[in-house]
């Protein structure tokens, strides 16, 4: 029988053992006694977590440079290709219940077994980001674990996100494995969109919202139009468009996203009802306003405004105008649909900024739809608080 390799430990201080013990896949930095043979740990270094009397609980990768130090894998080790694998098979299973072309997230972090790592399925293209210092040093054992169990035709890594700061982490983007010839198509529905998983947002493509999209286009069908505020690839507008609507109006600030929605139009028919506007939202929606414009459903989907708790305040007054410039462009009886993908931002404090907004803006309103993301973004039960997306619509008088 094969020696299972000798790994550091890690201790917890006295007392802090509970919480662990209790399923929570995280030990913070206070929490761990901290003495000079731990300190002198290579950030992303796999150990055992363990009580101060010795007993294990959990072996993970540790960053003694982090908030979040240590992050538990399992609660008995080896974390190793094998392992790895079998957490992507675990993974795959899951999503092939869930969607019939393989298009999604293959691997949303803790709530799928691997803390710290994402990986976007674009059928034979993998978009890996790494963010967190232990997800990084083994990158060699996933690359590995992915080409064994999906066999992609190219491994893109996407580790330029603002997250691996807070690791230490440098950032860049390049091709682990295979050819790309981006874009890349999208299955969604029955629709074929255009991704970038090198130089798009995040990973190319926004699959969390993919529910939401297809409540929102639902609105739609019978005619009418939507408004498609923070469009990238045309999401929103498209699955509108095919749903029924007469006409909508996609806006994005980066002409390169537009480039690809305005391709994805064509790619499937919906093109002569379809417009696309380079702009800032925020002074496109100041315009149309000023011009009297309405339309049947408002759709905005907005990049984070809360990136950090210094920001919450300022943040949610972003919400706040957002809600307001919005709510001026909905026609009587029609639909205005928000979302929040900022972590530091609760559902709450979200609704709360809307309704706000909304008011500002002299309408009525009820809400008739709440959600988060979609079912390939699983939420690990003692981490409610990664259930980052905040969704909602809402029927104006």
């Amino acid at each position: 029988m094969p020696q299972i390799p000798k790994i550091p430990s890690v201790f917890l201080n006295p007392g802090r053992d509970k919480r662990v013990a209790g399923g929570h896949p995280w030990a913070y930095s206070n929490e761990i006694r901290m003495d000079s043979e731990t300190k002198s740990l290579e950030p992303g270094t796999v150990a055992t977590l363990r009580r101060v009397d010795g007993k294990p609980l959990g072996v993970g990768t540790f960053n003694p440079h982090s908030l979040i130090a240590f992050r538990i894998f399992s609660r008995q080790g080896p974390i190793d290709r094998a392992f790895i694998a079998g957490r992507l098979k675990r993974a795959l299973d899951l999503r092939r219940r869930l969607f019939e072309a393989p298009h999604y997230r293959l691997v949303h972090g803790e709530a799928d077994g691997l803390p710290g790592l994402v990986v976007d399925r674009f059928g034979g293209v993998a978009v890996v980001q790494a963010r967190t210092a232990g997800a990084e040093a083994l990158l060699g054992p996933v690359i590995e674990a992915l080409i064994e169990v999906i066999a992609p035709d190219a491994v893109v890594l996407r580790n330029d996100g603002a997250w691996r700061q807070a690791e230490g982490l440098e950032t860049y983007v390049r091709v682990a494995f295979g050819e790309i010839q981006a874009p890349v198509p999208v299955i969604e529905g029955n629709l074929r969109f255009l991704a970038d998983p090198v130089a798009g947002q995040k990973t190319g493509w926004f699959f969390d919202q993919r529910p939401n999209r297809a409540f929102a286009a639902g609105l739609c069908r019978g005619g009418g139009s939507m408004l498609d505020v923070f469009c990238h690839g045309g999401g929103f507008a498209l699955n509108a468009a095919a749903a029924g609507a007469e006409h909508v109006l996609a806006i994005d600030r980066s002409g390169a996203a537009l480039e690809l929605a305005r391709r994805a139009a064509e790619l499937n028919g919906l093109i002569e009802r379809c417009t696309f506007a380079e702009g800032d939202a925020f002074a496109e929606m100041e315009r149309l306003g000023t011009e009297g414009a309405k339309f049947s459903v408002v759709a905005c989907d907005p990049p984070a405004f809360v990136k950090s708790r210094s920001a919450l305040k300022s943040g949610l007054k972003g919400y706040r105008k957002l809600a307001r410039l919005a709510a001026r462009l909905v026609e009587p009886g029609g639909f205005l649909f928000l979302a929040s993908c900022s972590l530091n931002v609760d559902r709450e404090s979200f609704a709360a900024e809307a309704a706000r907004g909304i008011a500002g803006a002299g309408r009525g309103a009820r809400v008739i739809y709440t959600a988060g993301a979609g079912p390939d973004h699983p939420v690990h039960p003692q981490l409610p608080e990664s259930a980052y997306l905040k969704a909602m619509v809402l029927h104006l008088d």
